[in-house]
C-alpha cells in the first residue's frame, strides 16, 4: 500500500470516522430528489403529523412533499427539482442536506444510492480484513448451562 493510501485510510477511518471512500460526481438523474427518506433523531419520519411538526423546526422541510409511505417510513420528493431540465432551482443555495449528498449514513439506514447515481461507495476495509480482525479477538468466556 502507497504512503498517500495509508494517510487516506487513516484520514477517513479514524479521523472522519468514515467506512466508505465517496468517489464519483452528480450526473443529473435526479434520483435523489425523487425518493427521500427524512430521518429525525435515530429513525425515518413516519406520520405526517411528525413531519408537520418537523417543517417548523427546519425550513429545508417545506421544500418536501410527501409522495407515499412504506416500511421504512414516509417517502418524499423536493420540489425544488426542475423534471424537465434535470437540475436543481436552487443550487446555488441548496441547503447542507443536499451539498453533503450521498452521504454514507444512507446505508446505515438501509438505503442504497439508484442505478442512475454517478456516485459509488467503496468500503474502507476489505471484507476479509475485517474478518482477520474478528479472529484475532479471543474469545469471552461463557458458561453453558446443560440438563
Amino acid at each position: 500500500m502507497k504512503f498517500s493510501e495509508i494517510v487516506k485510510k487513516i484520514l477517513y477511518k479514524y479521523i472522519l470516522r468514515k467506512k466508505y471512500y465517496r468517489s464519483g460526481k452528480c450526473n443529473r438523474c435526479g434520483a435523489c430528489c425523487k425518493r427521500i427518506y427524512v430521518r429525525h433523531q435515530k429513525d425515518t419520519v413516519k406520520t405526517e403529523k411528525e413531519f408537520e411538526i418537523l417543517k417548523h423546526l427546519h425550513p429545508f422541510y417545506s421544500y418536501l412533499t410527501v409522495i407515499g409511505q412504506d416500511e421504512m417510513g414516509l417517502v418524499f420528493k423536493c420540489n425544488n427539482f426542475d423534471e424537465e431540465k434535470h437540475i436543481c432551482t436552487i443550487h446555488k443555495k441548496r441547503p447542507g442536506i443536499c451539498r453533503r449528498y450521498p452521504d454514507e449514513l444512507i446505508f446505515s439506514m438501509g438505503a442504497s444510492l439508484s442505478e442512475e447515481c454517478g456516485y459509488k461507495f467503496k468500503p474502507i476495509d476489505k471484507f476479509k480484513d475485517i474478518l482477520k480482525n474478528i479472529e484475532k479477538k479471543p474469545l469471552k468466556s461463557y458458561i453453558i448451562f446443560d440438563k
